[in-house]
């Protein structure tokens, strides 16, 4: 290793400590398919080894950049109240789809009819805008902003998703199993922000780190977003 690279790994190193992502769960609440990841454990927190952490996210950025040089979408999942803005900053800054609540049973594994509902809600709002909705009653007009209010907080965050997904990146896996299981039957990969209590046999790029923290969850969704701007960047 050069001198350089070196230093550029005790910096990444450095900023994942400083975010907290070092801290996993009590040893009871370990996963086995972590335990390669602990480090030790310090007043009955385990503690995760960030070398190998940093080894798992430089494999997720480079498969994250091959998407953006690809021009092929990636759906953030992640409805933990720790993790939802930063999410939802993340994915907006990359024009990414996201879901940063509670998870659409059927968001992969029944596409087409999420389109179906996504368009209705996107004609639904066009045509409040242009003020076509006047021609109803009061009670009318009511019910349909009722509606549209709903569809609102289910898909305005995957409106531009046209296609399925080349890739998922979640946080908290354990949590969000549903996607991961929709993404698994597809064949989708997905990359996965996981603590010591997530399985993460079945995940295709598990970073193990602190998803339970605002801080560490914000660093990885920062670093996932530069890797998709930097391949779209390489593609150019």
């Amino acid at each position: 290793m050069t001198e350089e690279k070196k230093i550029k790994t005790n910096d990444r190193i450095d900023a994942m400590f400083k975010a907290g992502a070092h801290f996993g769960y009590q040893k009871s609440r370990r996963d086995a398919s972590t335990t390669p990841y602990i480090f030790g454990t310090k007043n009955k927190i385990e503690i995760i080894d960030l070398e190998k952490t940093l080894a798992q996210l430089e494999k997720a950025e480079e498969f994250v950049s091959g998407i953006a040089k690809l021009g092929k979408q990636i759906l953030f999942v992640g409805g933990k109240s720790e993790a939802k803005t930063a999410l939802k900053i993340g994915a907006e800054s990359i024009n990414m789809p996201y879901v940063d609540g509670r998870w659409i049973g059927g968001a992969i594994t029944n596409f087409p009819e999420i389109k179906k509902r996504i368009a209705k809600f996107e004609d639904l709002q066009k045509q409040k805008e242009k003020g076509e909705l006047l021609k109803y009653t009061k009670k009318e007009r009511l019910l349909i902003d009722r509606e549209i209010a709903n569809l609102d907080a289910m898909f305005s965050g995957i409106v531009s998703m046209k296609e399925a997904p080349k890739a998922l990146f979640v946080i908290d896996p354990k949590k969000e199993f549903i996607a991961v299981a929709e993404a698994g039957k597809f064949g989708i990969p997905v990359i996965a922000l996981a603590n010591t209590d997530c399985n993460i046999k079945n995940i295709d790029f598990p970073i193990i780190a602190n998803d339970a923290s605002v801080s560490s969850i914000a660093f990885f969704i920062a670093e996932i977003v530069k890797s998709y701007k930097a391949g779209k960047i390489a593609k150019a």
